[in-house]
């Protein structure tokens, strides 16, 4: 039974009424303990009113209980009020201490002063807390070592108690804790308390040795040359055990550095800027070594905190360096094979060695230079096309290499631009050399003239526009004004007649020396309204300024011509098969007859045909000028009633490419509209070509009254498509 205090059983009290006698009076009481739970604690005698213990008691489950007694007659009526009877329940030290965990944890600073708070340590009693019962008392039993921490009796804190807590010495304490009622003599328990000592930087990092001897290629950078092994016995992987190097001495230009390798804190000597042997075979630096935290002032000096580090350079053999790399230079355009570029040359850095130097192209995708293997002397060997899709905005870029030949031989690669120079070789062009404007000078704004140049600037715009110097009476004529430095404005001086004139101008560019070319200029002058656009009854003149040469007209009318000719000939294959068809359909026999072909005159389209079509309808004026025909006015036709055309609309000449079309759909019109003259494609009859000929027939149908020794083999003759009839009819 686990109680705090333990009660005899027996009588507890006697309730007794001053109403009735002894013997006439009847007890009873309720409350926990009787009618509640716990039920069956309590009970009492109905004629003597003595309360007796029938359980035991436990304080740290009730500490009290508060019953109700009753005095009754025997007829059951209450003789006076129900009194109030209270039990207490006396504590005993029957509970030990518990402390609220088994393991306390806590940490300091290693070299903490004394008095410094490290952790409390705390119990529970579940006796009466205002008895001695529960009056607990701290100790510590065992520290495992000296006395460095004590515990407040009453609180159960912690403390350190003396200096000397090192953790480079012991890094973790372990306590044996008791707590004790009774004021510290009763019932007892015990804890552990782990306590942790954090580092300090009173440790300064030391080298394992005063001298390092390391050896360095030269001509590398970003290769590691040797380690320089530190001790220290602060907190591995801590700021206050990471080291950091300096070099105090022996490399005035950076060439070195050193860093620190994480996991095992020893310095990498580095190379950082490429050594040579030739100018320093020796390099002696000092370097020094800390921590990242800084040294508690209280921590002893460090004895090897620098040392002397010795670097012998290893002398090996280098690559060739170019004394300008990349190498630029300049040629003007169309350079002549053998022209001198460049000379390319590159120095061995081992002066102490007796090795020759080579050169070799190892880029050039034009294959234009040629390199001198011995001086490296370039220059060219062929013209390099300026279409050349390896030139890039003027430049022209080759890889050279020099090789020494020390064994195993090193290379060096050097890139030579060359600028490939504009040269002044193209004369500016009129574009477009054709133009209209308007035949008075009031009307218009004139023809816009622009020119354009294959060179490049400064050889190009602006331009310089002039009326050619040979023809003196264009200037009388006409005007030519500078509108910006590629345009120029053509104006008529007087009243121009209308038609096509045909002007030379003289063009000059800004190149240096300048060039110059004197063009022809077609210009269509017309008859134009206040707005200054020609009007419509000049569209014939219009026509002959298009700028269309006569050899691009002549084209076209060949093409026109061309595309005639074809769809006659299909028309013609189409009636020759429609013939043959009509004739497999005849029932009756046919006379051994064969065709024969008949030539009575040809149906026209040559010299002799005057009755079907102008041709003069689609000539150029321009031609028609050569021909010594008047603008406008083409010459009569020879097949119209009298010898005599009727009078035809002036027609305006195309003022674009785009305007050929419809100027010959207008003259095509124009013939099939004369009344005087059958249109141009009408279909001429000239004679009759007979009935059918004295040769015979090639059809099967008829096959079996030929004669038997007709000979067919000279069907082979034809062609392949004629081979199988030979071999159908021929002899076996």
């Amino acid at each position: 039974m686990d109680a705090a205090l333990l009660l005899a059983l027996g009588l507890l009290a006697q309730i007794k009424s001053d109403k009735q006698q002894l013997g006439s009076v009847i007890y009873s009481i309720q409350g926990p303990g009787v009618d509640e739970e716990p039920r069956g604690v309590f009970s009492i005698d109905k004629f003597t009113g003595k309360v007796s213990l029938n359980a035991m008691l436990d304080r740290e489950k009730t500490d009290r209980f508060r019953l109700r007694a009753f005095a009754l007659d025997l007829g059951g009526a209450t003789l006076e009020e129900p009194t109030d009877l209270e039990i207490v329940v006396v504590d005993q030290n029957d509970n030990r201490p518990v402390f609220r965990q088994e393991v306390f944890t806590g940490r300091v600073l290693e070299g903490a002063v004394p008095g410094t708070y490290v952790t409390r340590a705390e119990a529970t009693d579940a006796d009466d807390p205002e008895t001695d019962n529960a009056a607990l008392r701290y100790s510590i039993l065992e520290q495992g070592g000296p006395q460095l921490f004590s515990i407040d009796p009453l609180t159960g804190e912690i403390r350190t108690v003396q200096v000397g807590l090192d953790r480079e010495v012991v890094a973790v304490y372990n306590l044996t804790l008791q707590v004790a009622d009774m004021s510290g003599d009763g019932l007892t328990a015990t804890a552990s308390a782990i306590i942790t000592l954090e580092d300090i930087n009173d440790n300064a990092p030391e080298f394992t040795g005063d001298q390092f001897f390391m050896e360095a290629a030269e001509a590398v950078s970003g290769v590691d040359v040797g380690r320089l092994e530190v001790e220290d016995r602060d907190l591995p992987g801590s700021p206050n055990w990471a080291a950091r190097f300096t070099i105090l001495e022996g490399d005035p230009d950076g060439q070195f550095t050193i860093r620190t390798d994480p996991r095992t804190n020893e310095g990498v000597l580095s190379v950082v800027k490429p050594l040579d042997y030739e100018s320093r075979e020796w390099y002696d630096l000092k370097v020094a070594v800390q921590n990242e935290a800084p040294l508690q002032a209280a921590a002893p000096r460090a004895e090897r905190g620098q040392a002397r580090v010795s670097v012998q350079v290893r002398d090996v053999n280098e690559a060739p360096v170019f004394q300008e790399n990349p190498l630029r230079t300049s040629l003007a355009e169309g350079a002549a094979p053998g022209t001198p570029v460049a000379t390319f040359s590159a120095r061995d850095p081992d002066t102490q060695q007796l090795q020759r130097l080579s050169y070799s192209k190892d880029y050039d995708p034009e294959d234009w230079l040629q390199v001198d293997g011995a001086t490296g002397r370039v220059q060219t060997q062929r013209v390099l096309s300026p279409s050349s899709p390896f030139l890039k905005d003027g430049w022209y870029r080759a890889i050279i290499l020099a090789r020494d030949d020390a064994s195993p031989p090193s290379t060096a690669t050097g890139t030579l631009s060359i600028e490939i120079l504009e040269v002044n070789d193209h004369a500016p062009e009129l574009s477009p050399p054709w133009g209209s404007l308007c035949s008075t000078p009031d009307r218009g704004s004139g023809l816009l003239l622009g020119a354009t140049d294959e060179d490049l600037p400064p050889h190009g715009a602006p331009f310089h526009f002039q009326l050619s110097p040979r023809v003196p009476e264009l200037a009388r004529n006409w005007s030519l004004s500078q509108v910006n430095v590629s345009h120029a404005r053509l104006r008529p001086k007087l009243r121009v007649p209308e038609g096509l004139h045909r002007l030379s101008l003289l063009l000059q560019d800004s190149g240096q020396p300048p060039q110059q070319r004197e063009q022809p200029l077609n210009v269509t002058v017309c008859r134009c309204g206040q707005d200054g656009a020609c009007l419509p009854g000049a569209a014939a003149l219009r026509a002959g300024g298009a700028g269309i040469s006569l050899g691009a007209l002549v084209i076209m009318l060949a093409s026109v011509i061309l595309l005639l000719l074809l769809a006659l000939l299909v028309a013609l294959l189409a009636r020759f098969r429609q013939q043959s068809w009509d004739k497999r359909l005849l029932h009756g026999l046919q006379d051994d007859l064969r065709d024969n072909i008949l030539n009575y005159d040809e149906q026209g389209g040559g010299e002799e045909d005057q009755d079907a079509y102008d041709i003069d309808q689609l000539r150029h004026p321009a031609e028609l000028a050569a021909f010594g025909a008047p603008l406008g006015r083409p010459p009569l036709r020879r097949d119209a009633p009298f010898g005599r055309a009727r009078p035809q609309v002036t027609r305006a000449l195309p003022t674009s490419p785009a305007d050929i079309a419809d100027f010959i759909n207008d003259g095509l019109e124009a013939a099939d509209c004369d009344p005087s003259v059958p249109p141009y494609d009408t279909a001429l009859i000239y004679d009759y070509e007979g009935d059918g000929s004295l040769a015979g027939t090639l059809s099967s149908i008829l096959s079996s009254l030929d004669d038997e020794d007709q000979d067919y083999s000279c069907l082979r003759e034809w062609g392949p498509r004629f081979s199988r009839l030979a071999d159908l009819y021929g002899p076996p």
